[in-house]
């Protein structure tokens, strides 16, 4: 392996300074998984309100394959400008009480993952970071009405104990995320993953409200207070547009009334226990588990809900505007559009209170 210190730059006067070790890292990368764009969302809303400045940057012309996943450039009447390049990088930010943290954002590296992963333990152990946060978000069959579910994983068995009723073992495709955890707790760093719940049928557009969670449980683990006053008005005109467009369609409703009975049936009577466990109580094995999500999302009822709830009425005569969420907030990276799980307009403004909070999972 190429030597991992070669993959970035950093800036002198911060990387030297000394205030600069001893804080939590936040990890949002973009490019797996994004549903309902919650790790865009939370990237952008982090570096647009809060003060920061740049620790190190990663080379992206080592990282990125440009042709798989093409950067954006305008083209203005008889002119090229505003060429968007690909951006990995660490920062340092103040949040709502003047506490520095550190966040590496940007786009997932196409290449050299174990390099780039060295790199990062690397700078994480001079840095002397003291716990390692990141976030992604999945699609699932639960309705926008019920309170935004939250899979916490890692080796912080005081922040993650309670938070997750279920403990599936299961295959599934890696992204860098899984990586930097896997390497970082082999080298003896502590990490706290962030797995965000999305309706599967909101998924393809931005959903604030899942974004306010995922920011709320970023910062109550690494005891930060993050902005979210923007995200959650946005949220709320978007609720209120999805509860207007459900309550004009009976057969909208009734669909929704499905998945929220379903969600009610497993969440009754047992504290955080999971979408995906069996009706007897046991935990599905991990071919059962697989099957499920597969044959869900692959099945007619699936695609029915999702036609039903997305293609037909919120792209319909009277679409959700997402146009009033700063449209700047497109970084023009391409943004994998999976199916998503959830939360939304029944959940009270607060949100998750962070570990101490039991919203399902």
């Amino acid at each position: 392996m190429l030597d991992p210190r070669t993959l970035y730059n950093t800036d002198a006067d911060v990387f030297g300074d000394p205030r600069i070790k001893g804080l939590p890292l936040l990890v949002s990368l973009t490019g797996f998984l994004d549903a309902g764009h919650v790790v865009s969302q939370v990237s952008e809303e982090l570096l647009e309100v809060l003060e920061h400045e740049l620790v190190a940057e990663f080379d992206a012309d080592q990282l990125m394959d440009y042709r798989g996943r093409r950067p954006k450039i305008t083209f203005a009447e008889d002119h090229l400008t505003d060429y968007q390049p690909h951006r990995l990088e660490l920062h340092r930010l103040f949040d709502g009480l003047g506490e520095p943290f550190l966040l590496l954002t940007g786009v997932e590296p196409d290449l050299q993952w174990e390099r780039f992963a060295s790199a990062v333990v690397g700078l994480v152990e001079d840095l002397e970071v003291p716990l390692v946060s990141w976030i992604h978000a999945i699609p699932m069959p639960v309705p926008h009405t019920r309170p935004i579910g939250v899979t916490l994983h890692g080796n912080r068995s005081d922040l993650i104990d309670g938070m997750n009723a279920w403990r599936p073992t299961a295959e599934l495709q890696a992204s860098i995320g899984h990586v930097l955890e896997l390497r970082l707790v082999e080298a003896g760093n502590d990490v706290v993953g962030h797995v965000i719940h999305v309706p599967h049928y909101l998924s393809e557009a931005e959903y604030p409200p899942a974004a306010v969670a995922g920011l709320e449980y970023l910062g109550a683990t690494a005891r930060l207070v993050l902005p979210t006053d923007r995200l959650r008005e946005t949220g709320r005109d978007v609720e209120r547009q999805i509860a207007r467009q459900v309550g004009n369609s009976a057969e909208v409703q009734s669909v929704v009334a499905s998945l929220e009975k379903r969600y009610d049936e497993y969440a009754d009577g047992a504290a955080r226990r999971s979408l995906l466990v069996k009706e007897n109580s046991e935990l599905a094995s991990a071919e059962e588990l697989g099957a499920a999500v597969e044959a869900y999302l692959a099945s007619p009822q699936a695609e029915e809900e999702s036609t039903l709830l997305w293609d037909t009425e919120f792209l319909g005569a009277s679409p959700i505007d997402y146009g009033s969420h700063d449209s700047s907030h497109d970084s023009g990276e391409s943004r994998d559009r999976e199916p998503g799980a959830g939360d939304a307009a029944g959940r009270d403004d607060e949100g998750p209170a962070g570990p101490g909070s039991r919203s399902a999972a």
